[in-house]
């Protein structure tokens, strides 16, 4: 059993003293791999009664069962139109009356080899299946940085979880701001109203300076976990690819991050931790904290809770650990 009392991550590099009270213990467990690959977060959903977990690697499936340890039966995952392809699915929502609500990253070519992300949005009226392109609702407002080094991205927004709040008041979008002044790069918020769900493009607000309003196509951000050394270097030092969960032992919402450090092709320094009682409050977050004693570390760090209502928004005192496709451990949260 590895366990350990979690201690804020310094942007200095420095550890100080606990601000908090948490814990999370990292258990070895029977291995659980999912059925195709997971290049992004994975959000899972339940829909007349049947679990769904959709991956995505430049083209999403969606795999069917009676829970995450299956079986499963997967599908291609179709759309009304492929204009913003390749895309991945990296967040769903389902409404009350069963309409399922989606966002995706979708990248063009920008420079090359390199890309420029930006954020789309879906509905489906078939559990996830099919889905109808409700279009673009966050993008740099920068043009593409063609002498970026980090292998990948020449600047854009992607790599992201949304979450609801629990008044149902607001979408929240946790995404990675790659582009723009070193100072706005990192990782950033945007919010739509609920309201805007079937029509959201042009009604997505992002947070800067403390405040809402700056446009989300376009806009300008502050992040709230900024880079150490800007995307644009080959050395590049960034927190990226946030995911997100409610979880109801902690009363807290709880964020994994991947960290890139420090050298081209976004090596994975570490996986870490941080929580924040408000959704709607970007500066609420405790400074993150690597989870230490990992076998292994990649990309796409996520918790998936167990039970019959729990995904990868909301998670109990154990939930399993995933990173990609795969879970090779428990993940216990406590006081």
């Amino acid at each position: 059993m590895l366990k350990f009392r979690l201690f804020p991550f310094a942007l200095a590099g420095l550890l100080t003293a606990p601000l908090w009270a948490q814990r999370v213990e990292v258990i070895p467990a029977d291995p659980i791999v999912l059925p195709g690959v997971s290049d992004s977060n994975s959000p899972v959903h339940w829909w007349r009664g049947e679990f769904h977990v959709t991956q995505s690697h430049a083209m999403p499936i969606v795999s069917i069962g009676a829970g995450l340890e299956g079986p499963l039966k997967t599908r291609a995952v179709l759309f009304h139109s492929y204009e913003h392809m390749p895309l991945w699915i990296e967040s769903t929502w389902v409404d009350a009356d069963g309409t399922v609500y989606a966002w995706y990253h979708h990248e063009e070519g920008a420079c090359g080899t390199l890309a420029s992300p930006k954020i789309g949005a879906l509905v489906s009226r078939d559990g996830g299946r099919t889905y109808e392109d409700l279009g673009i609702v966050l993008e740099t407002g920068y043009p593409p940085d063609c002498s970026s080094a980090n292998g990948y991205f020449a600047g854009g927004h992607g790599d992201f979880t949304v979450l609801l709040d629990s008044r149902k008041e607001y979408f929240y979008f946790y995404f990675s701001n790659y582009s723009g002044p070193e100072a706005s790069q990192g990782v950033a918020v945007a919010r739509l109203a609920f309201a805007d769900r079937d029509s959201p493009a042009g009604r997505v607000e992002k947070f800067y300076n403390g405040e809402w309003g700056e446009p989300g196509l376009g806009g300008e951000v502050t992040p709230i976990f900024p880079v150490r050394a800007a995307w644009s270097r080959p050395d590049a030092d960034a927190f990226w690819g946030p995911s997100l969960h409610w979880n109801t032992h902690l009363n807290q919402y709880v964020m994994l991050l991947n960290r890139a450090c420090c050298e081209p092709g976004w090596p994975a320094e570490g996986i870490y931790i941080s929580f924040n009682p408000d959704l709607g409050n970007p500066n609420g977050w405790t400074p993150p904290a690597k989870i230490p004693g990992l076998y292994s570390v990649g990309w796409y760090p996520q918790v998936i809770g167990l039970g019959p209502d729990a995904s990868d928004k909301v998670a109990g005192r154990v939930a399993r650990f995933f990173m990609g496709s795969d879970s090779e451990y428990e993940i216990v949260f406590g006081w």
